[in-house]
């Protein structure tokens, strides 16, 4: 499609080239190399980290060399989610666009948008003909959807500038100045496996058509977590009959509220009409309390037909694992007290599945008060010790606390308000961001963070709106203009 912004379409064309690469978040060894191959032919200076950061330079054009160096920064990797019904293989496949009108989406998939439309963006602007700049630094990093960690990997001095733009906020015309800080936590609680009673038959549970969504940004929203529906489903049916666990899968990325569950399960045969019945009651349950943000969820259960069952989880076992789910907790912890509206602390149950007997369970705590991120860590972890497991943190991220007396943020207020004839929102978030780990490592950075509007990421259902797109672009350039 082709739209009245010219530099629209540049964009999405150096979108779209991005979108043919396999960026999977843990596997951007093929756009990392497709980066230092375009750096090399357009001759810029480039280099690489060990862990496939990427650094760009990009020279200054001509009067702007005494200017200040600005980084412009974006992260490689994308989350790789599908529907039910895609057949896709981000191994491999390209991201296929779907224009709708003024937004672009994708068939039934993430759309990377998320942060592919940074990394366009850099791109068109260092090779534009027309646009004047100061010296720019490309600074590209990996793995920041599962973790941030390409950025925990920089190395002080990577980068020179000190006036940073992060082009990875979802709002045009909000101005994001500080985010939440995060630790992930890996829990495994083991059980005892038997033989399955004579009599006793498996089936499969299935939780699914859960909106899902950003664990950072919808968290509050209240959506339906697939996994904690599935919690529910099997403690109703374990108060009510001999139900004996065999698997169970659930959620994907750790910034993903979970979207789809699916447990294995084995019961006498005789209590099928009863296991039916159970879980049609908790169907009208959910259908009720998320009629208006997963209305499209439900509940399933079916008669299994996989490899053959010979052992479950002994009875005893089984409720101590459906008792680990519901204690693990899931949504808003508590909202801040110094900003209306914003969450201060989340948790998202992310992830389980059952290897080998274990229980597998990844959870993603966020806060922008690190007392409160370490004392819900600290209750996520009680949780698996009591249960007879155990818990492992990762050293986490920072939050980015906001500079609200930042000479970057006032010049850019001045450039939207005369560009735009309105003023910006300036907010803080309960996402997280890169720029307070960049920050922490490189002292005396200036930084905002900016982007077009984005819907629904991390789920098939993102779309970014195209018009935005070129008003980001014309706001970046003239706010390059003004720091000459």
């Amino acid at each position: 499609m082709k739209f009245e912004h010219e530099k629209t379409n540049v964009i999405l064309k150096w979108f779209e080239e991005l979108s043919k690469i396999p960026r999977c978040s843990k596997h951007e060894e093929l756009i990392g190399q497709w980066l230092v191959d375009w750096a090399a032919e357009h001759n810029f200076e480039k280099d690489m980290d060990d862990v496939g950061n990427i650094l760009i330079k990009v020279p200054a054009t001509p009067g702007f060399e005494n200017s200040p160096i600005v980084v412009i920064q974006g992260h490689m990797d994308m989350v790789c989610e599908k529907s039910k019904k895609s057949n896709h293989d981000f191994s491999k496949d390209p991201i296929k666009f779907v224009y709708e009108g003024e937004w672009l989406t994708a068939d039934e998939t993430t759309l990377g948008a998320d942060n592919g439309i940074a990394l366009a963006m850099a791109l068109a602007m260092a090779v534009s003909d027309d646009t004047p700049h100061p010296a720019l630094e490309l600074l590209f990093t990996v793995d920041e959807e599962t973790g941030l960690t390409g950025a925990n990997a920089l190395q002080p001095g990577f980068i020179e500038g000190k006036i940073l733009i992060n082009v990875d906020s979802e709002d045009e015309g909000v101005f994001t100045v500080g985010c939440a800080g995060g630790i992930n936590t890996n829990l495994t609680l083991p059980l005892s496996y038997e033989e399955i009673p004579a009599g006793y038959k498996p089936h499969k549970i299935i939780a699914g058509g859960m909106k899902g969504g950003h664990s950072g940004i919808d968290i509050a929203l209240e959506k339906a977590s697939a996994i904690k529906a599935m919690g529910r489903v099997l403690n109703e049916l374990a108060l009510n009959l001999d139900l004996r666990i065999v698997d169970m899968t659930g959620g994907s990325a750790h910034n993903a509220i979970p979207r789809d569950s699916e447990a294995v399960v084995v019961f006498p045969e005789a209590s099928w009409q009863q296991a039916k019945d159970i879980v049609a009651k908790m169907e009208q349950t959910l259908k009720t309390e998320f009629a208006n943000t997963d209305p499209d969820r439900h509940i399933d259960l079916e008669q299994y037909s996989g490899d053959a069952v010979n052992q479950a989880a002994t009875t005893e076992e089984t409720k101590k694992a459906i008792d680990f789910i519901a204690v693990i907790p899931h949504g808003v912890d508590a909202m801040s007290t110094d900003i209306a509206g914003l969450v201060e602390t989340s948790n998202n149950f992310a992830n389980i599945k059952i290897e080998e007997h274990v229980v597998k369970v990844l959870t993603s705590q966020r806060s922008s008060v690190v007392s409160r991120l370490n004392a819900l860590t600290a209750r996520i972890e009680a949780a698996a010790r009591i249960a007879g497991g155990d818990a492992v943190s990762g050293d986490g991220y920072p939050p980015w606390q906001p500079n609200m007396e930042s000479k970057l943020l006032a010049r850019a207020k001045e450039v939207y308000k005369k560009q735009f004839d309105k003023d910006p929102v300036v907010e803080v978030i309960h996402a997280g961001l890169e720029c307070g780990i960049i920050g922490d490592k490189n002292p005396g950075m200036d930084m905002l963070s900016i982007g077009p509007t984005l819907k629904y990421p991390h789920s098939p259902d993102e779309k970014i709106h195209v018009g935005t797109i070129g008003m980001v672009w014309d706001f970046l350039c003239q706010l390059m203009l003004e720091l000459k």
